[in-house]
């Protein structure tokens, strides 16, 4: 009886060791992918919890955890044009459980009513702090700093309209960093200073409103959400940010299956790279294959 009572204690133990890590995003289109093929990238592999199979950026972050041999649950909670405020008053209900990780992101202009405003996404992302920290206190928080829109930027009645792309993506990065500050989120994961730094190393282009404007374009259609290309980046920087992981994974098929070139591809995972030094990155022993690529 009493080894039975040991193995079963061992199993128990080996199981709790071996765990999935729970982790949520919480978003928007931004975070779902609307706009390109990522919307409807492989839905099965994530848990939406409003169930719609909406899959998107996390979808694709699961693929690319599962190429590194890592061992992720991804649960999504999104709805079109919200900011976290919608997100705590609707949805806190389903939210409200335990998890290892969460990413949050707001809406795309810091605010919809007051663009380059951090004092909503600011309040509520505190207020998902605490009610995540109540869940697990080892709970581990990231915002992720979105894009900057080029429709925004580029055209008349934008926000940001007759100042530098930069602008805006500095903006967003500041909003950002505030709303971190003070809270126990951990991380600010930087997904437009990526977008910046493609654009500005002319791996993508400047302007997607100009027909001279040269490199692969990080936007969809609409110049507003992200096309393959950006939502691919997007994955690739919270990879690295969230897994501590080297994202420059070489030909790989997350991006094949996107219809992305390998030369693309790697440009890219290089950029999410670059742009990840200034994250407080996760420690951990990433396997062999992320320390032997050829293309660094």
């Amino acid at each position: 009886m009493f080894l039975r009572l040991a193995a079963l204690a061992l199993l128990l133990i080996a199981s709790h060791a071996q765990a999935a890590t729970r982790i949520l995003f919480i978003g928007n289109s931004f975070t779902y992918g609307a706009g390109s093929a990522a919307m409807t990238f492989r839905p099965e592999l994530v848990r939406d919890l409003n169930g719609e199979h909406a899959s998107g950026m996390p979808a694709l972050f699961k693929a690319l955890t599962e190429e590194l041999g890592l061992d992720y649950e991804v649960s999504l909670e999104t709805s079109p044009g919200k900011n976290l405020d919608w997100h705590w008053t609707e949805r806190r209900a389903v939210l409200d459980r335990a998890w290892d990780q969460v990413v949050m992101q707001g809406y795309s202009t810091l605010d919809a009513a007051k663009p380059g405003d951090a004092a909503k996404l600011t309040r509520y992302a505190d207020e998902f702090a605490k009610l995540f920290r109540e869940g697990n206190p080892d709970v581990d928080l990231s915002l992720m700093a979105t894009w900057a829109r080029a429709d925004q930027t580029y055209r008349e009645g934008g926000h940001w309209f007759g100042r530098p792309l930069s602008a805006m993506t500095e903006d967003l990065r500041r909003g950002y960093e505030q709303a971190a500050r003070g809270s126990a989120i951990r991380r600010v994961i930087p997904v437009g200073l990526a977008w910046q730094r493609a654009v500005d190393a002319g791996i993508a282009r400047s302007n997607p409103l100009d027909p001279a404007s040269k490199g692969l374009n990080l936007w969809a259609d609409d110049s507003y959400h992200a096309s393959v290309y950006g939502s691919y980046l997007e994955a690739l920087t919270v990879l690295g940010a969230i897994t501590g992981c080297d994202p420059r994974l070489g030909d790989e098929p997350v991006a094949r299956e996107l219809g992305i070139a390998v030369a693309d591809a790697l440009a890219l995972q290089q950029v999410a790279w670059q742009s990840l030094p200034g994250t407080r990155l996760t420690p951990r022993v990433c396997p062999d294959r992320n320390s032997h690529q050829t293309h660094r």
